[in-house]
């Protein structure tokens, strides 16, 4: 073999030898170590790196749990069986997770019942419209109907029906957040799963102005919050809305009954409160 061949390929694998134990070295003085704890807690998570935790992802909040930054009651879509499972990892004792929650739509005014200002055609994105005019939809709160928070769900858990409007499935909905972050509008909110009951509309539009662009809008009647029939003011009004003060409150069936826009949404059986429905019901049609 040609000595200098020779001497070219002796080089190159001492070069090769001296860099393979450098690199070796290397990777053993600088290598982060890894709390096994750590990929216990990832194995264990539901994997949907929402954010719902307030961390930027699964990976980043099993980081902050193993270290004691967080609580492990903090994955929401992961509820107490997470919770307890991590808390086991750790070795403390499981702590109990707040009430489960899901998103609900805060907005009834779809393509039949609110008026547009003219015809958009372009992203399909509720960011993109707003960026033209504020949208096209005449209420300037209501929801733009291009499916931005059905895009964003991590679950699948949100889908847009015929009129524009967003429907949550609450079978798959995990409370996460990630919709309402989504939604310019905010028409999208976080509820307990046990309230039976919210207001569907965010306008704080005068009543006029309310009535002329959405016939599902809350025009401020006041209905809601009339002692005469509310007697114990589960309701408030702020601005131009009424806010629930209580949902549980017995007397909610009473204003669910008399709004005349019907913005009170009923979520599940108000067994509590149906009975004070029928009482004024009767009476209504004993005055007729």
């Amino acid at each position: 073999m040609d000595p200098t061949l020779l001497s070219s390929i002796i080089a190159l694998g001492g070069l090769g030898l001296i860099f393979g134990v450098g690199l070796a070295y290397a990777a053993q003085k600088f290598a982060v170590k890894v709390d096994p704890k750590v990929e216990q807690i990832l194995q264990v998570l539901p994997g949907a790196n929402c954010g719902a935790c307030g961390q930027p992802g699964c990976s980043a909040f099993a980081e902050a749990v193993a270290a004691g930054r967080v609580p492990p009651n903090k994955c929401i879509p992961g509820g107490q069986d997470t919770a307890t499972k991590i808390a086991a990892i750790l070795g403390v004792t499981a702590v109990d997770s707040e009430e489960p929650k899901v998103a609900v739509v805060q907005c009834r005014g779809g393509k039949q019942e609110a008026k547009e200002r003219f015809i958009y055609q372009g992203i399909e994105d509720c960011h993109a419209a707003l960026l033209l005019a504020g949208g096209s939809k005449a209420c300037r709160y209501g929801c733009l109907g291009l499916g931005s928070c059905a895009k964003a769900c991590p679950f699948d858990a949100i889908h847009m029906n015929d009129n524009g409007l967003p429907v949550v499935d609450e079978d798959k909905c995990t409370g996460c957040g990630v919709c309402v972050l989504t939604c310019p509008r905010g028409i999208l909110a976080l509820v307990p799963k046990s309230q039976p009951v919210f207001l569907a509309c965010v306008s704080q539009d005068k009543g006029k102005e309310v009535k002329s662009i959405c016939s599902a809008g809350c025009f401020t009647c006041k209905i809601c919050v009339n002692p005469k029939f509310l007697p114990s003011e589960p309701i408030e009004m702020i601005g131009n809305l009424p806010k629930i003060k209580d949902p549980y409150h017995p007397e909610m069936a009473v204003a669910v009954s008399k709004c005349p826009s019907k913005c009170f949404v009923v979520r599940g059986k108000m067994e509590a409160v149906e009975s004070a429905v029928q009482p004024d019901e009767e009476q209504s049609q004993q005055e007729g």
